[in-house]
């Protein structure tokens, strides 16, 4: 039973946090929301950081998910800045990391992200060396990127994934020289495969990206305290003024695990573990967004999904089940991207060794395409490339689970609706 007296705290700023709190004032909840993060700015979105705002298209004040006054207007408590370092789950209270205070709360809701990893080579503390994840990232990145493009500078990138490529991608449209570094054999390798990892691979070339594969970085080179060069595993050295560590994230769950909630394995993705309704192995506390490994009955395993859609329709569907409502959280995972002129938008899950069959629909080399991961005629996920009002068919086969005619997915005449 929840009533007006309670309280529900919000661990982590981000999105999912930001609209959490905005659908328990829009459920009807009147009791104490208190929303904590530990970042100065407002809650934000983050594709923008490395698309639209790191690009100079979009203002800095279009990534925030409420206007400031919104959350005062709507009761919302607002500490910015502000870290927790503590859960105590007997007292049911959260402490403040910087004076102490205590906060009690009826019911948690951790949803306190994710974080760069980072490389654990000599030089990552030269002043060139960046990583992207949070606003200030974004801006700092972005100055750097101008700077790059005016001098003819060099930006290598270790990590060839989702961020690495769009950093690419901007970094070339400043103008900058590009050196990606990347240990597996082709981009998004670990996503995609060996089958369409190739086409992100020439897209950057065309634009004057310089890959090497199957190489890692081992050390970055500097100069009163300034980046020179770096160095490969291969023995090869190249030239770079700046470097983006852009090699995946990490869970936050450190607070989580600390207050003896359980965790999952690093097959899993290593987050909290939660339930179909997202709540963890306490009762009173909830997890969503990127901290959070869901289960997922279409795939048969838990999934820690690190996507903007994640945390924008995670955050909802925890709040309403911290009401008491009966909201099961299966939405197939999703996620975008926006590189030159290619647009793309992926729906699904299929890791290595998860599927038999990519089934493509379309002219991959023109870069116009859909492709479909199957196993036994079964879809397990589809990526529009340039196709566009794709996305809600694939949904529906992918949910399905019903096998379909191979051959009749690969015909762009027939068409995504009569298979579903």
């Amino acid at each position: 039973m929840v009533d007006a007296d309670q309280t529900f705290v919000i661990v982590g700023g981000g999105l999912a946090g930001a609209k959490a709190a905005e659908t328990l004032r829009a459920e009807g909840f009147s009791g104490r929301v208190i929303l904590i993060c530990d970042e100065r700015d407002h809650p934000y979105e983050r594709p923008p950081l490395s698309k639209g705002y790191l690009l100079g298209k979009e203002e800095r004040d279009s990534v925030f998910v409420h206007e400031p006054a919104w959350y005062a207007r709507n009761d919302v408590e607002l500490h910015l800045g502000q870290t927790v370092d503590r859960v105590d789950r007997a007292a049911k209270t959260v402490r403040f990391g910087d004076d102490g205070t205590l906060v009690r709360y009826d019911r948690l809701l951790l949803a306190t992200g994710a974080e760069p990893r980072r490389l654990d080579i000599p030089g990552t503390d030269l002043a060139g060396v960046h990583h992207l994840r949070r606003l200030a990232h974004a801006e700092r990145l972005k100055g750097v990127l101008g700077a790059l493009g005016r001098d003819n500078g060099h930006l290598v990138i270790a990590g060839a994934g989702w961020i690495g490529l769009e950093v690419a991608a901007a970094a070339r449209t400043y103008g900058a020289e590009v050196t990606v570094i990347e240990q597996g054999p082709t981009p998004l390798h670990g996503v995609l495969g060996p089958e369409l990892g190739d086409v992100f691979a020439e897209l950057h070339r065309e634009h004057g990206v310089r890959f090497h594969f199957g190489v890692r970085l081992t050390e970055i080179i500097g100069q009163d305290g300034m980046v020179l060069a770096v160095r490969t595993d291969d023995g090869e050295e190249h030239p770079a003024h700046d470097v983006l560590a852009a090699i995946g994230a990490a869970p936050r769950a450190g607070l989580a695990e600390a207050a003896g909630l359980e965790i999952a394995d690093r097959a899993h993705g290593g987050g909290v573990v939660v339930d179909a309704r997202l709540r963890t192995s306490d009762p009173d506390i909830y997890a969503a967004g990127d901290v959070a490994s869901v289960p997922h009955a279409l795939f048969d395993t838990s999934l820690r999904v690190e996507h903007w859609a994640n945390a924008l329709n995670g955050g909802p569907a925890a709040a309403r089940s911290m009401l008491g409502q009966d909201a099961v959280y299966d939405r197939v995972p999703y996620f975008f991207t926006d590189q030159y002129d290619l647009g793309m938008e992926y729906s699904g899950w299929a890791a290595p060794g998860s599927y038999d069959q990519v089934v493509i629909r379309g002219d991959a080399g023109k870069r116009e395409f859909i492709a479909f991961w199957a196993k036994e005629g079964r879809v397990l996920a589809g990526m529009n490339v340039n196709v566009w009002d794709v996305t809600e068919p694939i949904q529906r086969l992918i949910r399905s689970g019903a096998p379909v005619d191979l051959d009749a997915l690969a015909d762009p005449h027939v068409a995504l609706d009569s298979l579903a």
